[in-house]
């Protein structure tokens, strides 16, 4: 749907016939505003997402049992826990 000239001039000026030269600005202000808040829902929707996709993984990976490992994998393993452990 291409609009030209002459639509956003008619519609630009039935929204000064509908709402005045006052009005306007706040009705724009009004709109970006909603439109920051929608999206920083969205963003905080698919971190919360990802945190419960994140926390799955993790549950489903059981811990390797100490007393079945060799010593190689043993170091490895205290490798990787003190890599992942959180700063």
């Amino acid at each position: 749907m291409n609009f030209g000239t002459t639509e956003i001039l008619l519609i630009v000026a039935v929204l000064f016939l509908l709402f005045g030269a006052t009005r306007l600005p706040q009705l724009a202000k009004s709109l970006g505003q909603s439109r920051k808040a929608f999206k920083e829902g969205m963003r905080e929707a698919e971190e919360e997402e990802a945190n419960v996709q994140r926390a799955k993984l993790e549950a489903k990976a059981p811990a390797p049992q100490i007393t079945q490992m060799s010593d190689e994998d043993l170091m490895a393993e205290m490798r990787r826990r003190a890599e992942a452990k959180p700063q």
